[in-house]
């Protein structure tokens, strides 16, 4: 689909608000009726103070009741004014109140427009909204979060302002000027006739201009998105940037994005600036031509006079008058399809299928969790992060993930819960391929704790809640919390379990928000148990008490734990060392620490193992570089 396609495609959405768009359209019509009105209202002006013969609004019905068959009243007759000044007056008397009702018709127009094109563009950000959080992850990583962003805000702005063009100055302008055209035709339909003449070299001029707003509004919109990214990762790390005194650098990097955003946003707006006074220069010289060939038709005809002449000369400028919005209607649409062209493409992706999934449900898992020939390569890669990996894990069995950093823990276990496919092989659980059953009934079975925790600017109580599917009563949320060990810290609090954490947990230390998120995994009481990095922004005798509770709650459950820390390995029933995306060795800590070089390493420089002795360092381990 090109990027006008995809316009007329989300402008179908205004058609859900007919009520609006009727009443917007009666508004326009009633606007511009008044419009052709009152520019008719000008020939008897004309005629009483330009006219040869002069005329008044009286002889003007006369003439028009002799002609028509005597339908006028008599009394309608005698009531128009006899005088040339009688008759200026009358016609301007009636001229504003035609100008009056006409303004109450631009206003429905503008108005009920207006609401349409705003509706329309709420729900398609909702479609938008809806694509982006189904969207699988190995989409969202590549694309990247903050090019998402920019099409459901800036994007479905810039498409907006295109809807209130076409609603507004497509509709109010193209009636207006068409009332003109009908109104200098009724006049003489001959000079009328080459004036058109030129209105094929006004669209091709019009067209040029139009491709070329649309080609730099679709680059404008991806600097934006690009800037946007820059900042927001800018103002995420700022203590980063504070501590590494990077205030120079990032300044530099905004500066560099935001003088490209800049060039493409000033070749659009020179497009959109030119089309302008090129078009009216040629309108000028088109009426120019027009007058030159009007003297001529006058000099040599006795079929129409000059007062007629003149007016429809001035109905026809009327009309004329238009073509300027109009340009400007042509580039504003054609900018806003290049965003539409972005949305569409959002759209157009496709997407996790939660609800309506015609697959099976997964059975409660109870058997086994099986990684069967499985290969992975991220988006651009070389190499792939999983290289052909075979794992069975027991239902109940709490299994430890160890490895230097990218040997591809965190990309194994992601799997699981689908958030990404593997490009070769399989993963079952219980001996079903979890590809074959619906994503919610799997994910409905799978707690996950990260090292990055993420946490909602909401209350404490609805964090916990957050993704549980009866959404939790407050005692279950407590319960949970108090298994987590983050009730005396939640009670601290002003406002308790319903105190608001803030943007990100701002209010929360890295502890309390990664609590949260075990108390969350708690409530949630999955039947597999994903532990990557849980407890590495705990302290020492918190950490041992959350294990604790962990290891109470694991029973009868699957756990999986990416750890760094020796207490939390040595305690797994099995250890997977990792390397290069590959399983280099499976067993207990004693006999992998006899037998695997690399754990062996890993336990000296990550597990603060040293000469043999098994005492687990209790500060946060680091893998080595």
């Amino acid at each position: 689909m090109t990027a006008m396609d995809h316009f007329w495609r989300f402008a179908k959405y205004m058609l859900r608000y007919r009520g609006a768009l009727v009443l917007a359209l009666i508004g326009a019509l009633l606007s511009s009726a008044c419009f052709g009105f009152g520019i008719t209202a000008f020939k008897p002006i004309m005629e009483a103070l330009l006219g040869a013969d002069s005329k008044s609004l009286h002889d003007w019905a006369l003439h028009l009741d002799d002609s028509s068959g005597g339908w006028l009243p008599d009394s309608l007759v005698r009531a128009m004014p006899t005088t040339r000044l009688g008759s200026v007056i009358l016609v301007l008397v009636g001229l504003m109140i035609l100008t009056a009702i006409g303004a109450t018709g631009k206003y429905l127009h503008n108005y009920y427009a207006m609401d349409a094109a705003m509706r329309a563009i709420a729900n398609i950000r909702k479609a938008a909204f809806y694509r982006i959080v189904h969207l699988p992850l190995k989409t969202v990583v590549s694309t990247g979060t903050m090019d998402q962003i920019s099409r459901i805000i800036r994007d479905a702005n810039q498409l907006r302002n295109g809807f209130v063009a076409l609603t507004s100055k497509a509709v109010g302008e193209g009636l207006k000027g068409t009332a003109a055209l009908i109104v200098a035709f009724a006049s003489d339909w001959k000079l009328c006739l080459l004036a058109v003449l030129g209105a094929p070299l006004l669209v091709l001029t019009v067209r040029l201009f139009s491709r070329r707003v649309q080609k730099a509004s679709k680059r404008a919109l991806s600097r934006s998105a690009s800037l946007l990214a820059l900042v927001t990762q800018s103002m995420q790390g700022i203590r980063v940037v504070k501590v590494h005194t990077a205030e120079r650098h990032e300044v530099g990097r905004f500066s560099r994005t935001n003088k490209a955003l800049l060039a493409e946003e000033l070749a659009m707006r020179q497009a959109k600036a030119m089309a302008s006074p090129v078009v009216e220069t040629m309108t000028v010289f088109g009426v120019c031509v027009l007058a030159a060939l009007t003297a001529w038709y006058i000099t040599g005809s006795t079929e129409i006079t000059g007062t007629d002449a003149l007016f429809t000369l001035f109905a026809l400028g009327v009309a004329g008058a238009t073509v300027r919005p109009l340009t400007q209607l042509s580039t504003d649409i054609h900018e806003s399809a290049a965003a539409a062209d972005r949305l569409g493409a959002l759209l157009d992706q496709e997407i996790e299928r939660s609800r309506g999934d015609k697959k099976p449900r997964l059975a409660p898992h109870t058997q086994s969790i099986a990684f069967r020939g499985v290969r992975y390569t991220y988006p651009g890669a070389e190499h792939p992060a999983i290289d052909r990996v075979d794992l069975v894990i027991s239902h109940g069995e709490t299994v430890a993930f160890v490895g230097p950093n990218g040997s591809g823990k965190t990309t194994l276990l992601s799997f699981i819960p689908r958030l990404f496919n593997p490009d070769e092989g399989v993963v079952e659980i219980d001996g079903v391929n979890i590809s074959a059953v619906s994503r919610r009934s799997l994910r409905r079975q799978i707690g996950v704790v990260t090292q990055e925790t993420v946490v909602f600017n909401d209350s404490i109580a609805s964090n916990i809640a957050y993704g549980c599917e009866n959404g939790g009563t407050r005692e279950q949320i407590e319960l949970a919390a108090r298994q987590a060990f983050a009730d005396p810290f939640i009670q601290a609090k002003p406002e308790g379990y319903d105190t608001v954490v803030g943007e990100q947990g701002t209010t929360l230390s890295g502890g309390e928000r990664q609590k949260l998120a075990i108390a969350r995994a708690i409530l949630r009481n999955p039947q597999i148990l994903i532990l990557d990095e849980a407890t590495s922004m705990i302290d020492a005798d918190s950490e041992a008490q959350i294990a604790a509770a962990l290891a109470e709650f694991s029973r009868n459950r699957t756990a999986l734990v990416i750890a760094h820390r020796l207490s939390t390995v040595i305690n797994a029933d099995r250890i997977v060392v990792m390397s290069a995306g590959r399983i280099l060795d499976v067993g207990k800590h004693d006999e992998l620490l006899a037998r695997c070089e690399l754990y062996q390493q890993l336990c000296r420089t990550q597990m603060g193992m040293s000469n043999g002795n098994e005492t687990a360092n209790r500060d946060d381990i680091r893998p080595p570089s």
